[in-house]
């Protein structure tokens, strides 16, 4: 899954240098259409406009500059973010562009995080939620990342100060920490029809009565018929807080959604707090698969539909371990001070 294939040119046609070769590069993905989906109509999802995604960028790459990073990369889009947010204001960064087709769909960031990681980027900074960095994580390889949350589900992201995020992405990408101490492997999991590996989630599979995909977006519950949940966190918004609520472990879980079982009160969307009826629920098993039963369904990846099962056809879940690594921006800040990476000696007061 993690594997890279495939290689983009800036946009002035001369690859990045690779930080092999001495230059360090933190890689940038920022999703203009994260936060735009139906939960803005039917619960209270916040919006967050163009104007202040390339305000969090600008601040990152205030950070990164500081860090000592010279090199940035980072994706196109239609809404000109990266272009407003580089544009001439950093005179000691050499800020580029992918030179990619923009398509307007998650596949967008999944190939601009495979170009990045085969260009050598030491850090990769994501600004969106859930199902953008599931996208980025499908494409970045082995390349660590650090995600600031600004779309709807924030399971993934973290709500990080975009400077510090850009110091954080910097330190990382420079070597000047050690990467075991400061990011931690994700788990997620693998969605499988037949044989075949079909896509991944992050944080949540939901298989749904919805016989098509449609607004994509999953927010009423009465059509859920289970659900797996990689990573539920008591303080989540979304599906994984239905898994909060049977559990304190930091387990993953499969839930069978319905009637005969206790119900949990879930904040399952912005705004949007509901009782869930649970028939059962169990731990699930690294690299075990567990069927999907239903026919005909749709299977929500990370909140959004995106496979739709016809009858007959076979479908597992499947919960892997070895997904990105993620850097949390506070640990790498203290490691970094540690080390005496922002300067200070060895005075106390």
């Amino acid at each position: 899954m993690w594997g890279r294939n495939g290689v983009s040119m800036a946009e002035d046609m001369r690859a990045p240098a690779r930080a092999s070769e001495g230059q360090a590069a933190v890689g940038i993905v920022a999703n203009p259409m994260a936060g735009r989906d139906i939960r803005r109509l039917v619960a209270q999802g916040r919006f967050v406009p163009n104007h202040e995604k390339v305000n969090i960028l600008t601040r990152v790459l205030s950070g990164i500059e500081a860090s000592g990073v010279e090199r940035v990369i980072m994706m196109p889009d239609s809404a000109g973010l990266s272009r407003g947010a580089a544009d001439g204001r950093f005179p000691d960064l050499d800020v580029r562009l992918l030179h990619m087709p923009i398509l307007n769909g998650d596949y967008d960031s999944t190939r601009a995080a495979r170009a990045m990681a085969d260009m050598g980027v030491g850090c990769l900074v994501t600004l969106g939620g859930d199902g953008t960095n599931r996208a980025v994580a499908k494409g970045s390889g082995e390349v660590p990342i650090l995600p600031v949350s600004t779309g709807t589900n924030n399971v993934f992201p973290s709500v990080v100060e975009g400077t510090v995020a850009g110091l954080a992405a910097g330190v990382v990408a420079l070597g000047l920490v050690e990467i075991a101490e400061v990011a931690r492997r994700a788990r997620f999991l693998e969605v499988r029809v037949g044989e075949t590996e079909q896509d991944i989630a992050l944080v949540d599979v939901a298989v749904s009565s919805e016989r098509f995909v449609g607004a994509r977006a999953i927010w009423d519950t009465s059509t859920l018929h289970e659900v797996f949940l990689a990573s539920p966190r008591p303080d989540a918004i979304g599906l994984s807080a239905i898994g909060a609520r049977l559990s304190s472990k930091a387990a993953s879980l499969h839930v069978r959604i319905g009637g005969g079982g206790a119900a949990v009160l879930a904040p399952i969307a912005p705004g949007l707090v509901t009782e869930v009826p649970v028939r059962r629920w169990s731990y699930m098993r690294v690299d075990e698969p567990t069927p999907i039963d239903l026919r005909p369904c749709t299977i929500a990846l990370d909140g959004e539909r995106t496979i739709a099962l016809a009858q007959g056809q076979r479908a597992s879940v499947v919960l892997r371990e070895n997904g990105p690594p993620v850097v949390d921006a506070s640990a790498a800040m203290s490691a970094a001070t540690a080390a005496g990476v922002f300067g200070g000696g060895p005075l106390q007061g």
